[in-house]
């Protein structure tokens, strides 16, 4: 059942992390697309602000999709952990912790996550467990 326990974690967490980067870069799923996010990036400080909107929105894109998949998981959980950590610092730290307040409870629980998959192995039903054996 670990087996897939692992790829429901996987493929879940993994695709809302390919939908939110495509919230930045495409504006689906009520995003603001590359020149709203850009603009909100800029106000934050994070500057050439359509460039960090593209960066962000690939690393949240490629680290998701290779998270769910199981490929290269460990370079998906930094990927993933790194945007994380940057919206924490530069978003959602000075709120605290509950999500309630905009603060980075969430952000937390998906870097949890990232890292625990990280550690424990993509499991059987990935293409890196195809890779190994």
């Amino acid at each position: 059942m670990m087996e897939w326990g692992l790829l429901i974690l996987r493929v879940i967490v993994g695709l809302l992390f390919a939908g939110h980067a495509m919230q930045k870069l495409a504006g689906w799923f009520g995003g603001y697309g590359i020149a709203g996010t850009g603009g909100f990036f800029e106000s934050i400080g994070l500057k050439p602000g359509r460039t960090m909107a593209i960066l962000a929105g690939l690393s949240e894109l490629v680290g998701g999709l290779l998270f769910a998949v199981g490929l290269l998981t460990p370079l998906a959980a930094a990927l993933l952990v790194l945007i994380m950590l940057i919206s924490i610092i530069k978003v959602h730290g000075k709120h605290g912790l509950w999500v309630t307040q905009n603060g980075y409870e969430y952000n937390l629980v998906l870097i949890a996550v990232a890292i625990a998959v990280a550690l424990i192995g993509p499991g059987d039903y990935s293409i890196d467990a195809i890779w190994v054996n």
